[in-house]
């Protein structure tokens, strides 16, 4: 065998004939690797772009659209209330078409009497106030009170 072929088949060309393929593998994988990474790259940035897109497209639809069902529920819950206003305004209105309901009501907060009865008005000491130094009963007719107030808005 020639020197040619003994080197050849030598340890230390094995090894280097080894290394320069591997290396020459490992570059091309990498190369591939590399082109098809780029590849993926710019698929996902345009894919994000879209995704993007779509996102900012759609928030002000659906902001609208939620905001929207929380004033229906809104309404709703209101025109729940008006019905159920009504219904105790009927029922009221139906009250007051009873003429014992008309008395009671005129005997509670007017203080009304029947004839033959006697009224009595008993004044709380606890509800006696102190204005402008005098003593004030509170069972003074409302009336009496509001003139009092318009007289001293009046001075003041």
């Amino acid at each position: 065998m020639a020197a040619k072929d003994r080197d050849r088949f030598s340890t230390a060309t094995r090894l280097r004939l080894l290394g320069e393929q591997t290396a020459a593998r490992v570059y091309r994988s990498q190369s591939r690797r590399q082109a098809r990474r780029s590849r993926l790259t710019g698929r996902a940035a345009f894919l994000a772009l879209v995704v993007c897109s779509l996102v900012v497209a759609l928030a002000y639809p659906m902001r609208q659209y939620v905001s929207q069902r929380d004033e229906i529920a809104d309404q709703e819950r209101l025109a729940q209330e008006a019905e159920v206003r009504t219904e105790e305004l009927r029922d009221e209105k139906a009250r007051l078409q009873d003429d014992a309901y008309i008395k009671r009501l005129a005997r509670e907060h007017l203080h009304y009497l029947l004839p033959g009865e006697t009224g009595y008005t008993v004044v709380d000491p606890d509800a006696v106030k102190e204005r402008n130094g005098k003593p004030e009963e509170s069972g003074r007719p409302w009336h009496s009170n509001l003139w009092d107030g318009v007289d001293s808005a009046d001075r003041g």
